[in-house]
């Protein structure tokens, strides 16, 4: 007999994500019938001799000279359907000679064992074959636009176009089936938790939190809209003040936000509150339930108590609240080193306030061509320029303004680096937030561009965060602008160190509103979960006194009129008595994506929409005619496309 062709492999992470998958499949076994009676990808030794009827497409084909090979796909995987005219006959035969790859089929023969010089270890049922006896073509098929035997790149767009097709293949099948499993697995531990699964409406009122709404117009009231939730935190904060007192569900949510390949428009969240909590249990809590989602979902994380940074330690050394500390060039202060340089771009910026800061990038082989390039991303970043400088090795420094600095200032910026010969260092001087966010954007650069990452995972909270930013960009409201919550104006705020702060301290005035203290002064009792620099979840301790949330409200520019117009419901439910709470939400799509090793969350969504908005496979969105328009009591301003 011709050895099987193997059959497509993907890249060892992903082989094992799918045999992780498939395991999980015979916990549903296929209910009998004329069609099938078992999973083809489930069919081991232990069947052997058993004669199983399966159903599902032509993955590939192989006619070997009075022999035909098909690899049968369904859900669970392949499995070698053999048809000999010696035992299946001269009709069965034909039909075979027939089929091609993706028309639909049912099959039914004895179950043997390949050869040892044929046994395919690529495929879970490798080691057996179907020597079919019949065969049912269910429906035949037109050429696919690409290759679903194959797990080769494929323009995004007519993959998306041809979705249906694209979730046969088995890079994209086995994502969703990995994204079942995470959820089944969380749903689990949730329930163990004593959580209520409870749903929240989808046609609600728009409220301000952070992103454009989705709005639905109204029929019934003409000229009224609902708006899409950004996410149910108002419902669930009422569930709890009803006494409900542990609510989750796994819930769509919307942002009209600009796409990028960690955003859509749509997408599912595992949303949770709780009452009668501090900020320890809800990460106790949820450190259990997201172990048991990483576990299903493959990912070999640490065990919980996970690590707990500050939010400021996190900005500080590594650019950002989301840190990827699965390599090193942290971010170090050059200021206090810096504090009496006569060079014109440091000395000014630090005379104004602001920070010089660096990293060291280790012996990197970076020609000017890449600096140059650096130094773009910089300024897009925010940053007036960027300092490069090379360690000689005669312990010199190599850089367009090595000539402006003392050799006592050379020396402290190495010291301070930590800087040997062959070294690069890169330097921002600016107001500390930007400084901050250009080193964490070019650490991160660095690291794609050179493959630094160490083949680990990471995991860790980031606490303690600021409530509180003004509108200038540097953590103050200086000028006239305003205050912007950090999380959403629903966090309870308190003191660095976390004592409380009542609505008095927060009036003009009070303990955090005068003129020492202003309410940027002020943290939050909020938590993220960060995995490999992907922030997969965050949640706070939530405001439960109606007089703190209205002076949050006020001093976030609220009137008492908008206040009561936009956030009644929730001001009156706190009257009625609400228990200490907090709550969390993850992404469902970020963890798996985490757990799939994808870089975006379209792979791991059943029908994304493009980075502009689009959804290939249905045109939406679309216009609508003239009549639904009417119904309405609307009317477009933009000319119908032509054509």
């Amino acid at each position: 007999m011709p050895a099987a062709e193997p059959t497509s492999s993907t890249d060892s992470k992903n082989e094992r994500i799918a045999a992780l998958v498939r395991d999980t499949v015979g916990a549903a076994p296929v209910h009998a019938n004329r069609y099938r009676s078992t999973w083809a990808g489930l069919l081991t030794d232990e069947a052997v001799g058993q004669t199983p009827r399966v159903a599902g497409w032509v993955h590939r084909r192989r006619d070997h000279g009075g022999l035909i090979f098909v690899d049968l796909r369904d859900r669970s995987g392949l499995l070698q359907v053999v048809f000999d005219p010696a035992t299946c006959g001269a009709d069965v035969f034909q039909a075979a000679e027939r089929i091609r790859p993706e028309h639909v089929i049912s099959a039914e023969g004895e179950l043997t064992l390949r050869g040892p010089e044929h046994v395919n270890p690529k495929m879970l049922t490798g080691t057996v074959e179907l020597r079919a006896t019949s065969l049912d073509v269910l429906a035949e098929a037109e050429t696919p636009p690409f290759p679903v035997d194959e797990d080769g790149p494929v323009d995004e767009l007519l993959r998306l176009q041809h979705r249906v097709i694209d979730l046969r293949r088995e890079h994209t099948r086995d994502a969703l089936l990995l994204r079942s499993r995470i959820v089944r697995a969380i749903r689990d531990a949730m329930e163990d938790e004593g959580f209520l699964d409870i749903e929240t409406p989808y046609l609600t009122r728009s409220t301000p939190e952070g992103a454009r709404d989705f709005l639905v117009p109204s029929r019934l009231q003409a000229g009224s809209f609902y708006a899409l939730p950004q996410s149910p935190q108002l419902f669930k904060q009422l569930f709890m003040v009803a006494g409900l007192d542990r609510y989750y569900q796994v819930v769509r949510c919307f942002r009209d936000e600009d796409l990028r390949a960690d955003r859509q428009p749509e997408f599912t969240q595992l949303d949770a509150e709780l009452s009668f909590v501090d900020e320890d249990d809800v990460i106790a809590i949820f450190e259990r339930v997201m172990a048991r989602a990483f576990v299903a979902g493959g990912l070999d994380l640490p065990r919980p108590a996970w690590e707990r940074m500050p939010y400021d330690e996190a900005v500080l050394r590594y650019g950002n609240d989301r840190p990827d500390r699965r390599f090193g060039l942290e971010i170090q202060e050059l200021s206090e080193a810096l504090s009496t340089t006569e060079f014109k771009v440091f000395a000014g910026t630090l005379s104004s306030g602001g920070v010089v800061r660096g990293i060291n990038a280790g012996g990197l082989t970076v020609p000017r061509k890449q600096l140059d390039e650096l130094t773009d991303i910089a300024k897009k970043a925010g940053a007036g320029g960027l300092v490069w400088g090379f360690v000689e090795p005669d312990g010199s420094w190599r850089s367009p303004i090595a000539k402006f600095l003392t050799p006592e200032e050379i020396e402290a910026i190495k010291t301070t680096l930590s800087a040997s010969p062959g070294d690069l260092l890169l330097i921002v001087a600016d107001k500390a937030p930007v400084a901050a966010n250009v080193l964490g954007v070019l650490r991160l650069e660095l690291a794609d561009r050179f493959d630094l990452r160490e083949d680990r995972n990471d995991v860790l909270w980031i606490v303690d965060f600021p409530m509180f930013e003004g509108t200038a960009g540097d953590g103050t409201n200086l000028g006239g602008g305003r205050w912007d919550a950090v999380h959403h104006p629903f966090t309870q705020p308190c003191a660095p160190g976390g004592a409380p702060v009542s609505a008095e301290d927060l009036a003009p005035g009070g303990a955090f509103n005068d003129d020492e203290t202003t309410p940027g002064d002020l943290h939050s009792r909020a938590y993220d979960l960060v995995v490999n620099g992907w922030e997969v979840g965050g949640g706070s301790i939530r405001v439960n006194r109606p007089d703190q949330q209205r002076a949050i409200l006020d001093l976030l520019g609220f009137s008492a009129e908008e206040a009561d117009e936009q956030f009644g419901f929730l001001l009156d439910a706190l009257k009625a008595g609400a228990p200490p709470h907090g709550g969390i939400a993850f992404g469902v799509d970020r963890l798996a994506a985490l757990c799939a090793g994808r870089d975006s969350l379209r792979d791991v969504i059943a029908f994304p929409k493009t980075s502009s908005g689009g959804d290939p496979l249905t045109g939406a969105p679309a216009p609508v005619d003239t009549k639904q328009l009417g119904d309405l009591g609307l009317r477009s301003t933009i000319a119908p496309p032509q054509g």
